[in-house]
């Protein structure tokens, strides 16, 4: 069964539309095309980029206009060119953050190289996704890839290739669709059709790379959902702060004439979306949860986008029953056992074979340290005792240490009902607490 992560949202409604737009532009001088591995995690891709010669790790996401930089430490040796102040504008309470404005950058994604880049660079320390992810990520980058390139996106394979518009010549077969796009301000936006009680309402949707949830819409008197199928939970973080709002589940999804049922859908505050920024006539955005169940390639030039399904389609949507969201914050030195050998000794009874003693020593590993960061307070998880800020020492007899961060958090997914133990650390004090993952949409009193 394949690992399936959830609801680390780097979405982001957009840039200032002040910026302005770069010369840059990335070529493949040889090849007609070039494929570039990535990493898939939390529904989210993050390709390798160099810039300026440093190798940095980016989220691939078609919901942004311009590069960002946001994870930039003293080891980072970046030469940033011809640098001035901007303002960027993202989901999040906090309206807008500072950034520095780059030019004349050199990128490099495989072989293909830009030379006279952008690149928006935020110093705030706040603005760091890694920890949540539990993958190192320096920043996000869209458009600037995708207008200059058909992008062939395969999750199955896990891997992006880069073709030349002027080579690229679409598939034939009967299981490839086709379907219109509209590129604005730099972002795709596609109908789609949402079944919400028994209503079914067309829709314009941005199509969102960099968001890991499935479907995230705008309420209002035509959409909103089940009152008796929602619960209020923390959606992510975004540029400018945490994004909270209402889960809940629409009957169908349809896109084309491809049909999914029971989909996860999010709501969120209208607190944390400006409205006026809004391309006019949009209602939401269709997210990593839903995208990955289909092959794609995106053909910005002639406004296509081509799809088929693949082996992640008919997985289920799945919520955190949970309610625990943990980020890695920092490292601890764990002592490790390990074997090893005492020496060499002849075995008398074959002259020709070697008898190796191994004993037991120790060693000094760095091993992550899991905090928890939000919690919903509706859960089982809260109703046992657990809080925020509590350090996760052993997730079901198993040392939280020795776990990567997707794994915890398929545990965390699981069915309603399961038996979760975990061992917390609080105030130099070790808690065990045992819980239920539970219903979240359900409002009966959670039980232990």
């Amino acid at each position: 069964m394949k690992l399936l992560f959830r609801y680390i949202i780097l979405s982001f409604l957009g840039l200032s539309s002040c910026l302005l737009n770069g010369q840059g532009h990335f070529f493949l001088k040889d090849d007609v095309s070039k494929r570039i591995n990535f990493e898939f995690t939390s529904n989210l891709i993050i390709i390798p980029i160099e810039i300026n010669g440093v190798a940095l790790s980016f989220v691939l996401d078609t919901g942004v206009s311009k590069p960002i930089l946001f994870n930039l430490t003293d080891r980072d040796s970046l030469d940033l060119k011809n640098t001035e102040t901007f303002y960027l504008h993202g989901l999040g309470a906090d309206g807008k953050i500072e950034a520095l404005k780059s030019s004349n950058n050199s990128f490099k994604i495989g072989d293909a190289v830009s030379k006279d880049q952008d690149l928006y660079v935020v110093f705030d320390n706040s603005i760091n996704f890694t920890p949540r992810l539990g993958v190192l990520v320096h920043g996000i980058i869209g458009y600037d890839v995708f207008k200059d390139f058909v992008v062939e996106i395969n999750y199955n394979s896990k891997y992006i290739k880069l073709h030349k518009p002027n080579s690229f010549e679409p598939k034939t077969s009967k299981r490839w669709k086709t379907i219109p796009i509209e590129v604005y301000s730099k972002k795709p936006y596609i109908e789609s059709k949402v079944t919400l009680n028994n209503d079914e309402k067309l829709v314009k949707l941005l199509v969102d790379t960099g968001s890991s949830d499935a479907l995230w819409l705008f309420e209002n008197e035509d959409l909103a959902p089940n009152e008796d199928l929602f619960f209020i939970d923390y959606l992510g973080k975004g540029l400018s702060g945490s994004v909270y709002g209402k889960r809940s589940k629409i009957k169908k999804f349809q896109l084309f004439d491809f049909e999914l049922s029971n989909v996860n859908v999010a709501f969120p505050d209208s607190s944390s979306i400006d409205l006026s920024k809004i391309y006019k006539g949009r209602r939401g955005s269709l997210g990593g949860e839903i995208l990955k169940r289909f092959n794609l390639f995106f053909d910005y030039s002639n406004n296509r986008l081509h799809l088929r399904k693949n082996s992640f389609f008919k997985d289920p949507f799945t919520y955190n029953n949970s309610g625990i969201v943990l980020e890695h914050n920092g490292t601890m030195f764990v002592k490790e056992r390990i074997r090893v050998p005492s020496g060499d000794k002849l075995n008398p009874n074959n002259n020709n074979a070697i008898q190796i003693d191994f004993s037991i020593n120790h060693r000094m590993v760095l091993k992550p340290i899991y905090e928890i960061v939000e919690l919903r307070k509706s859960s089982n998880a809260y109703a046992a005792g657990i809080r925020v800020g509590d350090i996760l020492i052993s997730v079901n007899n198993k040392e939280a240490y020795d776990l990567k961060l997707p794994e915890i958090n398929e545990i965390f997914h699981g069915k309603t009902g399961k038996n979760v133990k975990l061992k917390v650390g609080r105030n130099g004090e070790t808690i065990t607490y045992k819980f239920k993952l539970d219903n979240a949409f359900k409002k009966n009193e959670p039980s232990n």
